[in-house]
């Protein structure tokens, strides 16, 4: 039984936020680390993760036994009631706000709830099923656990933790673009309207590759304003022309899904490889008279 109520809260997407958690917040601390603070802010983080993906759970039951990939999930083989999940998933949101609330400071809760109630209330209920704008909207709730991260050191939404926001959440774009598009059939099968199979896998193809270009740009703002060091800047770079040449290299790809797959793949390489500069790299931040003289 407890295998069932570990999967219902997705693991993997648990783990994902948390190396993110850990980039914001070793971004925000330069060196000097509060580990209780740390633990808490992982913690934290991690049962509100939790709590979403629970509900998101409970709330796809329909669209997951359409599809190939979920239509084992413990919700929709009756492993465990919908009734108890939501109880579970109640449970674990109350403890994570709280913990940030009391064990970090309001604005890591705040930013939580609102992280929370644009991934359930906003995308998963609505956003998802009727709009291909779902994947834009839902790219800000997966955005925000390295602000949190951040936050919880810094207690300001400054600009370091903007710029964290529009990395993240443009990099959700692609990397979602590329399931939808290995995945096509599956989507196709749910009636979910994301963009590959709304306007077509050409249109999306032009959308990564504006986003990626975004993302890239976005990437280096953290070492023109100061927040990150030149070891970051080189691996950023590196790291996103790389990710750049992959997405144009879809153009004329013979297979839409191989390239799918391994654009995905790298994706999740990329952002793991920043987090980490971004932790290790933020003792040696650039002068932040840098921004303003590229101002």
């Amino acid at each position: 039984m407890f295998k069932q109520y570990l999967q219902v809260t997705k693991p993997g997407i648990i783990f994902g936020n948390l190396i993110s958690v850990i980039g914001g917040f070793l971004l925000a601390s330069k060196g000097s680390i509060d580990y209780a603070l740390f633990l808490t802010a992982l913690v934290g983080v991690s049962l509100v993760v939790a709590s979403g993906c629970v509900f998101n759970n409970v709330i796809d039951r329909d669209i997951d036994i359409k599809m190939e990939r979920t239509r084992n999930r413990v919700l929709v083989k009756g492993l465990i009631s919908a009734k108890v999940s939501l109880v579970y998933a109640t449970v674990l949101g109350i403890a994570g706000f709280t913990l940030l609330y009391f064990g970090a400071n309001p604005l890591a809760m705040w930013l939580a709830v609102m992280g929370f109630v644009v991934y359930v209330g906003v995308y998963s209920l609505y956003m998802k099923r009727n709009s291909v704008y779902g994947t834009l909207i839902g790219s800000l709730s997966g955005a925000a656990p390295p602000v949190i991260g951040y936050c919880a050191v810094s207690n300001e939404f400054d600009a370091g933790a903007l710029i964290l926001l529009a990395i993240f959440s443009l990099w959700q774009m692609p990397h979602s673009y590329a399931i939808a598009i290995f995945r096509f059939k599956d989507y196709q099968a749910a009636n979910i309207p994301v963009l590959p199979v709304v306007k077509g896998i050409s249109v999306a193809k032009n959308h990564i590759t504006l986003y990626i270009l975004a993302f890239m740009i976005a990437t280096l703002m953290l070492t023109l304003g100061g927040y990150a060091g030149y070891k970051y800047l080189v691996v950023a770079a590196a790291v996103s022309v790389w990710w750049l040449g992959m997405a144009l290299s879809g153009y004329k790809t013979a297979n839409d899904r191989v390239w799918a797959r391994k654009l995905f793949v790298f994706s999740i390489v990329a952002i793991t490889a920043l987090s980490v500069m971004m932790s290790v790299d933020s003792m040696a931040p650039a002068s932040k008279d840098l921004l303003t003289y590229v101002w």
